[in-house]
């Protein structure tokens, strides 16, 4: 899978090109856990491009989420498809962070 990190502001947006599944999440929680780490405090997930989102991909969010939280930052999920917003609402993620669809 490929994104990609672009500021605005004090936000940062990272963009997946793909899915966000097993496979992939290696190549992304680095690069989401260096952001944190690096004083970054509002994260928004461009999700324009994803099409599925499996439990490994749910729980690297979960992780964004809480280590947002942790430090009083912000995070939002934008542009889900259809299915993908259904997930975050049959989870009831969408109560703990911002989601909005396409």
């Amino acid at each position: 899978m490929n994104f990609e990190i672009r500021r605005e502001g004090e936000t940062a947006v990272v963009a997946t090109h793909g899915d966000v599944v097993a496979s992939s999440v290696p190549e992304l929680r680095p690069a989401l856990g260096e952001l944190v780490r690096g004083g970054l405090r509002d994260m928004v997930l461009d999700l324009a491009d994803t099409a599925m989102i499996d439990s490994t991909g749910l729980g690297l969010l979960l992780s964004a989420f809480n280590s947002l939280h942790k430090v009083q930052g912000k995070f939002a999920v934008v542009n889900a498809s259809e299915e993908i917003l259904e997930l975050f609402r049959t989870l009831r993620l969408h109560q703990h962070f911002p989601v909005a669809g396409r």
